[in-house]
């Protein structure tokens, strides 16, 4: 190996903390670090900055990378580059090889990955195909494709991503003296087939992903913010990361290589309850130098590696076979993770790779079963099972542990087989079970139903139940949002469910239980969507400590009421105290989600299960999975060497939502529950955008006056005039409500065009959103929505964007969108009546702020205005104050946003209002 130069340590700066881990970052035109230290905090010299002189003072948001374990960019035989270009690679002379042309390819990847046509649908189409050929031209012309099996050939026949399945048996070690024992368990003679994916190469096609360009840290980095605070956001801006480059380092053979932390993940999945040997055990693997948002998207960051098959009940061999299986399924990585090997980057270049065990991403039971302890304990610390969440909790020696905590010690984790790896150490937060299903569904929501039956009895508590379900479906219809239009009664919860029902859940209890139960679900509320933050800085994670203390002492009304009369010790509520040193560790949970996963168990168990002929499925559904990993590789190279255009790529598949749940069916039945999700991955050039649908209403007339009458706004032409009067005259000693002689104002005599909805489109990384962290929201505002009531949406408007969160913002209901020309320019604008605050502070029991219509001094009836389409951010959320009596029966969402004096700012209706209003 030739001797490595030293370089000054350089610090990156960034136009803004929030955006700061997130900049793409490609290999420096010259190496950054100095790879004879071990470790870099604030280094002073050689400073890269925005300024033209390195000797600017250090201001603003900056990252610093890792000195050490920097992956330089090096040659196909490990040597380092002296610049940055990326290695020449020649286009392939037959690009679209093994398909005949473009149009063979398109066709085997819409039937295969699309459209997931059935085998004889395709030879019927095949069929159909040749007979029409032969009509048309009296020559019958071949079909692009024979049949099914020429297809699946074809498919097979890819040499990119193709990484192939291999399996090997474990039996128990009894299995030979039982044989032929009548009263032997079955499980000691059964044989488990574990089938699986070489890592290795899984995540080598992962670190050549073209896609992945723009989105993948070769390096560690410290992330600080104005103020020099440090920022967590993807994984490598966390200190686990860091601290495995600094015992990396100690290795001189290390230095200049590319840490590349291995991310897993597994979860008992369910294909079918009506038939047997019908239980999966997925494992997934990942790399986290790819950003948090490329992973969110699900766009083949996240691979499937194995599956285990089982039907059997069985205890302390189920914990053998699991860490045998994850020894022997990872045991090709292990050379790499001390020894460097050379692999590509997204990005073109060579990096010398090493590898190391990352996070490892399970519900709760699975957990367990990795860190070998008994359900009812915590995996990470030794707090007592009676009282989890005590100060004191400590570390013990092993027989202690075993004597005390009965702490299964036969079990040897398979991190003990791996460098640098402790289980106990390596378990992710979980947002999804430990959050969102575990503490709010499972905990809170099932609490306030036992403080009603212990305090008013079963039929006061039933007739107050119905209640509450019918305020959580009077909550308006909002993007992206689930409603409720029988309350929260379905077949079956999912993650998207209890999500869906957290945003409207706490005003439809205020008034009904205590004020503190109020408070502590509140608190809770603020934890969660701090902790969903795609960013989180040092205030950040005080005010996440602070919601999780003002909860634990609040939700003591549950057990002063008896609802939980032992107190509260519950595993999934305890993870919660671990959610900073983790976030800390591993950056931004939203990340490490099980969410992403279980969205993985879709494409890879239950989608592939149902393809099958469900007789000896499992080879099926291997098979099918090879293949469309195949061409999804397949499509990524072909974009990569311009053959493709980026824009006919699918957009990131975000239609399952955050939080799907893979063993939820779709059932028709439960179709109309869910409004249409609005909602779309986009990738503008600007980070806020507004536009007005392509085409406008037909309904509505084409002149302004006729309009007025049509809306029923009879002074809507006065107003438009104001609009115009102040668009000219933005300056003027005297503004256009001033103005007594209306005649002076600007009149619009030309076509007015109407539109039933509009479009915003913002930066929102810790929603639902596509790589590029952007997401359209439409704002509709329509007569009548699926033929039924009309539906006009809430916006905020910017105020003073100088004041912090709500106080900078204004709240509206978009009456009309419409445009105008006047002295030959375009006015997109929107008719408004406008909301007021109630107070100078929020809500102090839900933390919300609180509007009421605002009414004109003069008139006394609602103050409408006409703004730009520029001054909507995006669509706001406003649930009635229903206070302590009931709602009236008859009483429809609809109809919400003119039926009560006062309303909450719902700033939980998703994180980017949350980020925003917060």
């Amino acid at each position: 190996m030739p001797q490595r130069p030293t370089y000054q340590p350089r610090k990156f700066f960034c136009t803004n903390p929030i955006n700061a881990y997130t900049t793409p970052f490609s290999h420096p035109s010259t190496p950054t670090a100095a790879h004879g230290a071990s470790s870099l905090q604030q280094p002073n010299t050689d400073v890269d900055s925005r300024s033209d002189s390195n000797n600017a003072p250090l201001l603003g948001a900056y990252f610093v990378r890792h000195s050490v374990i920097d992956g330089t960019p090096c040659d196909m035989d490990g040597n380092d580059l002296n610049g940055s270009q990326p290695l020449p690679h020649e286009k392939p002379k037959s690009p679209w090889h093994p398909f005949a042309n473009r149009g063979h390819f398109s066709l085997a990847d819409f039937v295969f990955r699309h459209n997931e046509m059935p085998g004889a649908q395709f030879d019927e189409l095949m069929h159909i195909w040749a007979e029409v050929n032969g009509s048309e031209s009296g020559s019958r012309k071949p079909p692009p494709y024979a049949n099914k099996k020429d297809l699946y050939d074809t498919i097979d026949a890819i040499d990119q991503g193709d990484v192939p399945w291999q399996s090997f048996t474990i039996q128990h070690g009894d299995t030979n003296s039982l044989t032929g024992d009548p009263s032997a368990p079955q499980w000691k003679l059964a044989e488990y087939d574990v089938w699986f994916q070489d890592p290795c190469m899984l995540l080598h096609n992962q670190l050549s992903n073209p896609d992945f360009k723009d989105g993948f840290d070769h390096a560690p980095r410290q992330v600080y913010g104005n103020n020099h605070e440090r920022v967590f956001g993807d994984f490598m801006s966390g200190n686990w990361a860091w601290n495995q480059c600094n015992e990396l380092s100690e290795d001189p053979e290390c230095h200049g290589a590319m840490f590349i932390p291995v991310i897993l993940g597994s979860d008992k999945t369910t294909v079918s309850v009506a038939t047997g040997n019908n239980e999966y055990y997925p494992l997934y693997i990942s790399n986290r130098n790819v950003h948090n948002n490329i992973r969110r998207a699900h766009v083949n960051a996240v691979s499937l590696v194995g599956k285990h098959q089982n039907d059997q009940e069985f205890c302390d061999f189920r914990r053998h076979l699991f860490h045998r299986s994850l020894e022997a399924i990872l045991s090709s990585l292990r050379p790499a993770m001390t020894t460097p090997e050379v692999t590509l980057c997204p990005d073109g270049h060579y990096c010398r790779a090493i590898y190391g065990l990352g996070p490892y991403i399970a519900d709760y039971p699975e957990q367990c079963l990795l860190s070998c302890i008994v359900q009812g304990w915590c995996p990470r610390c030794t707090a007592s099972r009676k009282d989890l969440d005590e100060k004191n909790a400590g570390t013990y020696a092993w027989k202690v542990l075993w004597d005390n905590w009965g702490i299964v010690d036969d079990i040897m984790p398979f991190t003990a087989s791996f460098p640098r790896a402790n289980i106990h150490e390596l378990l992710s937060p979980n947002l999804l079970h430990q959050v969102i299903k575990g503490s709010f569904k499972d905990h809170l929501v099932t609490w306030v139903e036992k403080y009603l039956a212990k305090t008013f009895g079963t039929s006061k508590a039933l007739a107050t139940m119905a209640e509450i379900d019918r305020r959580v479906s009077a909550a308006p219809s909002f993007p992206g949002s689930r409603r409720f239009p029988e309350g929260r009664h379905f077949k079956q919860w999912t993650g998207n469910d209890s999500k869906a029902l957290m945003k409207v859940f706490l005003p439809a209890i205020t008034g009904l239980v205590p004020d503190q139960m109020v408070q502590a679900i509140s608190a809770f509320m603020e934890f969660c969507y701090l902790a969903y933050c795609s960013t989180l800085s040092e205030a950040d994670l005080d005010a996440l400590d602070d919601a999780l203390a003002r909860f634990h002492k609040e939700h003591n009304i549950f057990i002063d009421s008896s609802v939980m009369p032992d107190g509260i010790s519950l595993p999934r509520q305890h993870a919660l105290m671990h959610y900073r040193t983790l976030i800390e560790l591993y950056g931004a949970p939203n990340g490490l989600c099980s969410s992403i996963m279980e969205s993985k168990h879709i494409k890879a168990v239950k989608k592939p299960w149902r393809r099958s002929n469900h007789h000896l499925p499992l080879g099926q559904m291997l098979l099918i999975n090879q293949r469309l990993d195949k061409l999804a590789t397949f499509k990524s190279h072909l974009a990569a060497h311009g053959f493709l255009n980026p824009a006919s790529l699918e957009p990131a598949d975000i239609d399952q939502g955050d939080f799907e749940d893979p063993d939820n069916e779709f059932d028709p039945e439960e179709a109309h529950f869910r409004d249409d999700s609005n909602l779309e991955d986009v990738e503008p050039d600007t980070e806020l955008t507004r536009y007005l649908q392509e085409y406008s209403a037909m309904e509505y007339p084409r002149r302004l006056p006729k309009i007025a009458a049509f809306i029923n706004c009879l002074n809507l032409p006065e107003l438009v005039g104001h609009f115009l009067y102040n668009q000219h005259n933005p300056n003027a000693s005297i503004q256009a409500a001033d103005i007594v002689d209306v005649s002076v104002l600007p009149v619009i005599e030309g076509r007015v065009d109407v539109f039933n909805s509009a479009v915003a489109t913002f930066r929102t990384p810790s929603d639902i959103c596509g790589v590029n962290a952007m997401q359209r929201q439409r704002i509709h505002s329509c007569r009548s929505w699926y033929n039924g009531p009309a539906r006009h949406d809430c916006v905020f408007a910017e105020k003073d964007p100088s004041l912090p969160g709500f106080q900078g913002l204004y709240v509206a209901q978009v009456i009309l969108f419409f445009s105008i020309t006047y002295c030959g320019q375009l006015y997109p604008c929107a008719l408004v009546r406008w909301f007021a605050p109630i107070s100078n502070e929020p809500c102090k029991s839900t933390g919300m702020w609180m509007v009421e219509p605002e009414l004109d001094d003069d008139s006394s009836e609602r103050l409408v205005s006409v703004i730009h389409l520029d001054s909507i951010m995006r669509a706001a959320h406003l649930i009635g104050v229903y206070g302590s009596q009931d709602i009236p029966h008859h009483l429809k969402h609809t109809d919400s946003l003119v039926a009560f004096s006062a309303y909450y700012v719902n700033k939980f209706s998703d994180y980017h209002a949350y980020e925003i209003t917060y």
